[in-house]
């Protein structure tokens, strides 16, 4: 990798490159797609192990689902939007037969000048419905290295990684990409009274919502949950245990990661202590093309968004009204 801001998709295939070569096994399979989420590296090194099937993403995940079967690892590269056309052969043909098929869900999230159509607003809930799956979310383009390396180490069934349209922020690459811990999420800052969970690229919204909070002498715990599932139980109970507000932070429509969070706290009995918890997910409707910034904050999932959200947990409403007035 050079060390400089690359588009994600640049990172998800240079770091299936990586792995390629050591593994002959690992091949590459995309509908129509292979420049958008960058394959076009993949086929020009192995094309022997590259497929492009053409706009026909159901064949893609079956044609992946026997690969599987064979021996092969597959990666089934497609944008979150038109995985959706796939939905019953991820069900039938991967899911229910728990054949290690890894899908890489490019433009997951919003995508600004794309608009609707493009917008990869529900695979968080489709995905994450299914027995046996594994569902992670990349916070920023080192965590992406770490989950495709993640993918190609689980071999006892099917996972997924979501990752956004555009460029990373700029980080240092692993020369080499460590897989992750299954299930485990990170603390990256401790805080008091108020702690943000965020799931995926909000991440940095969160960090930066948490130095709002700070210049109100508000101190918040902001976490990475990294998967959406398994998700991290032992620390969702902490930051449900040791703080008066939780807030989920996800790039995604209601039913998805906070949905999963608030139904296990329910039966932990967390809920019965009177926890305040606010989830922040997309709204219930397809938002017009903007640019991506825009787009979040006309979402709620900004950093004033979700300082506000924080604040008027609390019953500070007029300082949560101040925040959301900011620019």
């Amino acid at each position: 990798f050079p060390y400089t801001t690359l588009f994600r998709s640049r990172v998800f295939a240079e770091t299936l490159l990586a792995a390629a070569r050591k593994d002959e096994r690992i091949c590459a399979i995309t509908a129509a797609m292979p420049a958008g989420t960058g394959l076009d590296l993949f086929a020009k090194e192995f094309p022997k192990r590259f497929f492009d099937v053409g706009i026909a993403e159901q064949h893609a995940v079956t044609f992946a689902a026997a690969l599987a079967a064979d021996g092969m690892k597959p990666f089934c590269a497609i944008y979150s939007t038109f995985l959706q056309r796939a939905y019953d052969q991820v069900v039938h043909d991967v899911a229910l037969q728990s054949l290690p098929v890894r899908f890489a869900m490019d433009r997951a999230g919003l995508v600004g000048g794309d608009g609707a159509t493009h917008a990869g607003a529900f695979d968080l809930v489709y995905m994450s419905t299914l027995p046996g799956m594994t569902v992670m979310a990349a916070s920023d383009e080192v965590e992406l290295a770490r989950m495709v390396a993640t993918a190609a180490s689980i071999d006892d069934g099917p996972s997924a990684v979501r990752y956004p349209r555009g460029e990373g922020w700029g980080l240092q690459m692993p020369e080499v990409a460590e897989p992750l811990e299954i299930g485990k999420g990170r603390i990256l800052r401790e805080g008091g009274s108020i702690a943000i969970l965020s799931l995926g690229t909000r991440l940095s919204a969160a960090l930066a919502a948490a130095d709002k909070l700070a210049q109100y002498g508000l101190p918040a715990t902001v976490a990475d949950a990294r998967f959406a599932k398994p998700f991290d139980r032992d620390l969702v109970r902490r930051l449900a245990r040791e703080h008066e507000v939780l807030l989920t932070v996800e790039e995604g429509v209601v039913g998805g990661f906070s949905s999963q969070v608030i139904h296990f706290l329910a039966w932990e009995g967390i809920l019965d202590r009177g926890i305040k918890i606010r989830p922040l997910v997309l709204p219930d409707r397809f938002q017009c093309q903007n640019t991506q910034d825009t787009m979040y904050a006309e979402a709620g999932l900004d950093a004033n968004a979700i300082a506000a959200a924080a604040l008027s947990a609390l019953g500070r409403s007029e300082e949560a009204a101040a925040v959301g007035r900011i620019a």
